[in-house]
């Protein structure tokens, strides 16, 4: 942890509060079994707690048996309400079915019981490793009252160690309202929720240009959608392309049906240079996109589980053993490793890879530029040779602009994966008078293979010029399929600026 802040990173710790492991069993005879019974809205009986192997047990005899610590051995801690739809219900509803359901095998936890007690538990992890956050997980399966009290806690015992923007953000699933809901209940208590909901495959829909840019960028108008006025704050929601579950659509990396890594990159930067907090979900940038196609048709539940969207970036040449006996770090050597790429036995951590330079440039210029961190959103209208200025449909360039005080970013995507495209694209007229330029300051073309040749090369600027009508504009030309440009008015700090 030392060496990660030395370093300028900051970690965040992935937690649960709402449910503990598979330690206990519900007594035989409960209707639909042990393990996971009948969902009732009462409670069922205790039955035994598991020991070390997954054996009943009488009682916890040592650190291997039930649950840890001792203040979560009471039954009374536990719901005990049996594995019912993790949908159902009202999400205001303390008492709804998703709220009390175990989480199949896993023990969901009757929070006024044992609030303060995992509170403790994280107060103490905070103190050990000195993080600097928390994910919270199924977040949406706590009460408001109970994630506003927790998160409470946790904020404030941060507070008194010096932490005093000690990072929150929770996993809320069932979409744009959930999400919506939670922060504002939470308010303070929670920064953000993981965009998880319906704007993921939306994102993934428009970098592909397969879906109208409209669908993405409407989803930061606090007019027009759930989650847009939280959005459009720029830092209370955690911006998704990919992720280990995917609730909404199928459950398939962006990758694997990209048509180029170039493609891969475009959807980074929408998600690095729109308001949010981007969050890039491991392999994206090695391009991880499942086993070769040839192999898919064999597979079971192919796009339907989430097993193919956590494949192992370290392929082991084996997996462990099935169940418990890989608790003994087994191999087993009749089976090849899950690795990348249909491999076993192999890594794919490829610095020089084609996603992963386009994603580094993208990320060192949004590090340069606050202006695309905290500016404002402004979705520019292109024009197609001559035809009116519009926001044109799918495999079109899509361009916006990020403005801070004096400052504009212009970030333009080829929305196309296969062909160039161009158009004229505006900017803000008061901002860039005709005549004055808009330098180049990032190609991921010229990222990507730095001896390339190609249309607007790092360092070159365009002219502004005006329209009939007095619009300001510049000529983006011969854009590669799903590359990205940012060109800026002020590429240079002036002098005596104040620098980040």
């Amino acid at each position: 942890m030392a060496e990660a802040h030395q370093a300028g990173l900051r970690v965040i710790l992935d937690i649960i509060f709402n449910h503990s492991g598979s330690n206990w069993v519900y007594p035989e005879g409960t209707p639909g079994g042990t393990s996971t019974p009948h969902y009732t809205q009462g409670r069922y009986a205790f039955g035994a707690w598991l020991g070390d192997q997954g054996q009943t047990v009488g009682a916890i005899a040592g650190p291997e048996d039930g649950a840890w610590p001792s203040e979560l051995q009471a039954p009374e801690c536990y719901t005990r309400a049996g594995s019912g739809s993790l949908g159902a219900g009202d999400i205001n509803d303390p008492f709804a079915e998703h709220k009390r359901s175990d989480f199949i095998t896993l023990r969901d936890f009757d929070q006024n019981t044992v609030l303060g007690d995992l509170a403790q538990c994280y107060k103490y992890w905070i103190a050990l490793s000195d993080c600097d956050g928390f994910r919270i997980d199924t977040l949406k399966h706590v009460s408001l009252e109970d994630a506003r009290n927790f998160c409470g806690a946790i904020k404030e015992f941060a507070s008194n160690l010096g932490k005093d923007d000690f990072f929150l953000v929770g996993e809320v699933a069932g979409g744009d309202y959930s999400q919506d809901r939670y922060l504002d209940v939470l308010d303070r208590n929670l920064n953000a929720a993981l965009d998880i909901g319906e704007m993921r495959p939306t994102l993934n829909g428009v970098a592909k240009g397969l879906v109208h840019p409209h669908a993405y960028f409407d989803g930061f108008n606090p007019a027009s959608a759930g989650m847009g006025s939280h959005r459009n704050l720029g830092n209370r929601h955690v911006s998704i392309l990919d992720d280990h579950d995917h609730v909404f659509g199928q459950k398939l990396r962006f990758s694997s049906e990209a048509a180029s890594p170039q493609q891969i990159a475009a959807g980074v930067a929408m998600q690095a240079f729109t308001l949010g907090i981007p969050c890039i979900y491991y392999g994206t940038e090695q391009s991880l996109a499942g086993p070769e196609p040839a192999e898919r048709f064999w597979l079971p539940e192919w796009k339907g589980s989430d097993r193919y969207l956590r494949e192992a970036m370290f392929g082991p040449a084996h997996p462990l053993r099935s169940g418990r006996a890989g608790l003994e770090s087994a191999l087993d050597p009749d089976l090849p490793g899950f690795g990348p790429f249909g491999t076993a036995g192999q890594h794919c951590f490829d610095e020089q890879g084609p996603a992963f330079t386009r994603i580094a440039a993208i990320n060192a210029v949004r590090a340069q530029y606050p202006c695309l961190r905290h500016g404002r959103q402004y979705l520019r209208p292109i024009s197609l040779f001559g035809r009116a200025f519009d926001v044109y449909g799918p495999g079109e360039l899509i361009a916006w602009s990020r403005i801070l005080d004096d400052e504009e970013l212009l970030c333009v995507v080829n929305g196309h994966g296969t062909d160039a495209r161009g158009a004229d694209v505006l900017v803000d007229a008061s901002l860039s008078p005709s005549g004055s330029l808009l330098q180049v300051v990032l190609n991921t073309a010229q990222a990507g293979c730095p001896l390339a040749s190609g249309a607007h090369p790092v360092g070159s600027s365009l002219v502004v010029k005006r329209s009939s009508g007095g619009m300001a504009f510049v000529e983006i030309r011969n854009l590669p399929p799903s590359e990205v440009l940012v060109l800026a008015n002020h590429p240079q700090p002036d002098p005596g600026d104040v620098l980040p």
